[in-house]
């Protein structure tokens, strides 16, 4: 039997590859730093063995899944060449993979995670469904009908994926150490949609998914009065969120999603679109919409005393604003103390403005160092160049996190893609030596 050693088994993708590979019965292990992070938990729940990066870890007869982080001249990846074994990079497998189900693949700049949540959870309910979530989730499930899964457009990555069917949540500009500019972007996603086999559901409401041609059906969705299917009559409560949807301008019923924010409408109105053209029930798409509670970093919450505390993956301005839209929704009587730690230097150079004034929507804002990454340590600039943007904001470090408590009863929005969680426990910590 093959082992599938994954090189690079705690980044997002990979821990969830792992998961479904495992679930489905194969033997599984990989490597990685030693640094705990939080798509580890799920792997040692199942007891899946996670070894420190070293050559020795590679054995002939092994498959090699290799992280997309990682180039070939990482150790384990060149004594598997030097052995002969098979080294396949993390999108190049699953690509492979979901030819044997009816695949989901959901992508867009934003977006993606929370609406691979809610469609795996939605139609999961009708058919068996096995899932690959970017936030470290993944499931294997026996005899599954679909595989539903994040498919990122970063370098290109999801063209290795010719899915049945595409969700498009929206197109913008990220990833600035990749793209040019918004025109690379969308000859990105214009690729993928035509490598699609059954429909592209699109967000209507994004001027360029308006552009987007398929060899299959385009089915638009969102508020406008233009597209497929549209949401209406919404009404927005601190339990959640209600509306109407009309197919064509027909009307085809209410439903209730226990989120916020006008993003998880739209994201849960796709998944609706797809659900319909699948032919699943709409009593049993109301009853699994009204079930879904969210995915690991997206508005999760923490609360301690009269304290919201709120670890959120927000790193672009536009997710910015879409969380701090979600907590006025959900608290619209509490102070916003949003707490933000960039990710990458090129981001926040290419997005400094736009990030200053997302941020200032908040009530306070507190400013973390920049999160480099593996791919590029430093930059021109600080995070002093974006304090200087948003008057009354200061400098925040684990040390300092004391003086969060200045601010009582509040809901505090800890955002960003690096290891801005580290910030929120050390702020846990001071609450509970208070209590």
């Amino acid at each position: 039997m093959t082992i599938y050693h994954f090189t690079g088994i705690k980044g997002s993708g990979m821990s969830s590859l792992a998961q479904i590979l495992f679930d489905s019965g194969e033997t599984v292990q990989g490597s990685d730093v030693e640094t705990y992070y939080f798509t580890e938990q799920p792997l040692r729940e199942r007891n899946i063995k996670i070894l420190k990066f070293d050559p020795d870890n590679i054995q002939p007869g092994m498959t090699v899944i290799a992280g997309n982080a990682f180039p070939d001249t990482h150790p384990e990846i060149v004594r598997a060449k030097e052995l002969g074994v098979e080294v396949i990079r993390y999108h190049k497998f699953l690509g492979e993979y979901i030819k044997k189900f009816t695949s989901i693949a959901i992508t867009g700049a934003h977006g993606k995670t929370t609406t691979t949540g809610i469609m795996s959870h939605t139609i999961g309910g009708y058919k068996p469904t096995s899932y690959l979530i970017g936030d470290g989730t993944g499931l294997g499930k026996k005899g599954a009908a679909y595989f539903v899964l994040e498919a990122c457009e970063y370098r290109r990555h999801f063209l290795a994926y010719h899915p049945d069917y595409a969700i498009m949540t929206n197109i913008d500009f990220d990833h600035p150490d990749y793209f040019a500019d918004i025109e690379d972007v969308f000859s990105a996603f214009q690729d993928l949609a035509m490598q699609v086999k059954k429909a592209v559901i699109a967000c209507g409401d994004d001027e360029n998914l308006q552009k987007i041609k398929a060899t299959v059906p385009v089915i638009y969705y969102g508020f406008g009065e233009r597209n497929d299917f549209i949401a209406k009559n919404i009404e927005k409560t601190t339990e959640g969120s209600s509306f109407e949807v009309y197919i064509r301008n027909e009307y085809f019923d209410r439903f209730f999603i226990p989120l916020f924010g006008d993003h998880a409408i739209l994201n849960s109105l796709a998944v609706i679109a797809l659900c319909h053209y699948e032919g699943v029930p709409v009593e049993m798409m109301k009853e699994r919409l009204k079930t879904f509670h969210g995915v690991k970093r997206r508005f999760t919450e923490t609360k301690i005393g009269n304290n919201v505390l709120v670890d959120d993956y927000a790193h672009h301005p536009t997710e910015i604003i879409a969380t701090i839209q979600s907590a006025r929704q959900k608290y619209p009587d509490r102070e916003i103390v949003a707490i933000f730690q960039p990710h990458t230097f090129s981001r926040t150079e290419a997005f400094l403005e736009q990030f200053a004034d997302s941020l200032k929507l908040a009530d306070a804002v507190y400013l973390c160092e920049i999160f480099s990454s593996a791919r590029e340590k430093n930059g021109k600039l600080t995070i002093e160049d974006l304090r200087a943007l948003i008057d009354g904001s200061e400098i925040l470090h684990t040390d300092t996190v004391e003086k969060l408590k200045k601010h009582h009863d509040a809901v505090f929005l800890f955002m960003g893609a690096g290891d801005v969680n580290k910030f929120q426990k050390a702020f846990e910590t001071v609450l509970k030596m208070g209590a």
